[in-house]
């Protein structure tokens, strides 16, 4: 095909077609910018400035210069729900949902909005009626899982467990075992252990490796005073994560006081000890070296655990193991001694989630700040070494 010179003449052509076009475009944009008013701008300023007060003000001046602007509306509802000014946030959202100019998606998003003051605030019930009219709408995966946060808040493990199986990509399997824990703790509580075995029946067929269905599996076998099979339940931690073996050690040393058989359960928590190490592991080796051996065997035991792992807990044990067997003279040294190194352990010694690191004196199944399942170690925080 030939070059014609003629065809140059296309060139310019295109040139003032998107000259013009450029020009409609910024004349459009200009006369958007100055139909907005001047105090939406300022509260943008006022944002990437980092002055989040003086932003929320410009922006309520914005809405009531030009209450048509929703998408300000939702914005500054955001604001008012991230401070925690629920009920601003409540009456911003339920104004848009009573224009009846809205939009069906807009509307849609003013409800899920204000669904989640509602959760914020606190108020469940209110917050799952408008989830529970959403599950039908465009938004209804959305709303499902606002729901499933609800359920777990309320502890409703039953409707949890429901609306978790049309969320396979939010609840995990981990998650719905944990839920079927819930279930058989309150059965637990409510004295019927039939019931509660089945749950964790289930939790085992949904997690295998449960830790938590195994020990409460163990704990009703003690309630009916089989030890055996409680002893059996608890051995089964090792396998599904030997993390946990530091929760359920003094339910071992329980069982196998109650069966009078601590030489047999020394040598099994010593060989926990040795393959886990652990502070709780270690507080129940030792007093049952105590119990069959005496004071001095209990020192030789956190001596030597304490240099294969030295940590200010074990140093506290040591001390406290040598109180035992020291002479009146030095016990008030060793009181002393005990006494800081107490002060530093209590305020550090924490479990932490992994997930949020909220720290905490007790442990949890369920973080309480971030809402995590097993995020929490069995070893506290204060497990560090001394050395480098």
């Amino acid at each position: 095909m030939e070059f014609e010179y003629w065809q140059l003449l296309f060139f310019p052509l295109f040139f003032v077609l998107g000259w013009a076009a450029a020009r409609i475009d910024i004349r459009h944009l200009v006369r958007e910018s100055r139909a907005l008013p001047r105090s939406y701008f300022q509260g943008l300023n006022f944002l990437l400035n980092e002055q989040p007060d003086r932003a929320i003000e410009a922006f309520v001046d914005a809405v009531r210069v030009d209450p048509q602007t929703v998408e300000l509306h939702f914005a500054l509802g955001s604001l008012f729900r991230r401070r925690g000014e629920t009920e601003r946030a409540i009456r911003m959202h339920q104004t848009l949902i009573e224009r009846e100019d809205l939009p069906e998606d807009l509307k849609l998003q003013a409800m899920s909005e204000l669904g989640q003051d509602f959760l914020k605030a606190g108020l469940l019930d209110r917050a799952e009626e408008i989830f529970e009219k959403l599950r039908a709408s465009a938004i209804a995966e959305e709303a499902k899982r606002y729901l499933l946060e609800i359920y777990q808040q309320e502890k409703d493990w039953a409707k949890a467990i429901a609306i978790a199986a049309e969320l396979p990509d939010v609840a995990t399997l981990k998650d719905v075992a944990e839920y079927y824990c819930e279930l058989a703790a309150a059965e637990q509580m409510r004295s019927r252990p039939e019931q509660a075995r089945l749950h964790l029946q289930t939790a085992l067929e949904k997690n295998r490796k449960c830790v938590r269905a195994s020990l409460l599996t163990g704990d009703i076998d003690l309630q009916q005073d089989r030890y055996a099979d409680a002893i059996a339940s608890w051995q089964r931690i090792e396998q599904q994560d030997p993390i946990y073996l530091a929760l359920v050690a003094p339910r071992l040393l329980d069982v196998f006081r109650r069966m009078d058989r601590r030489s047999e359960g020394l040598q099994l928590l010593r060989g926990y000890l040795d393959r886990y190490p652990s502070l709780d592991l270690l507080d129940v080796v030792f007093e049952l070296v105590l119990e069959s051996d005496g004071p001095e065997a209990a020192y030789d035991l956190v001596r030597d655990e304490l240099k294969r792992n030295p940590t200010l807990l074990g140093l506290e044990r040591l001390i406290q193991a040598r109180l035992l067997t020291a002479p009146p003279e030095t016990r008030v040294d060793l009181d002393l001694a005990k006494g800081i190194v107490q002060t530093y352990t209590r305020r550090l010694a924490r479990y932490r989630c992994d997930n949020c690191g909220f720290k905490a004196r007790q442990f949890y199944w369920r973080c309480p700040a971030c809402g995590g399942w097993e995020t929490y170690s069995p070893k506290r925080t204060e497990e560090f070494e001394l050395t480098p």
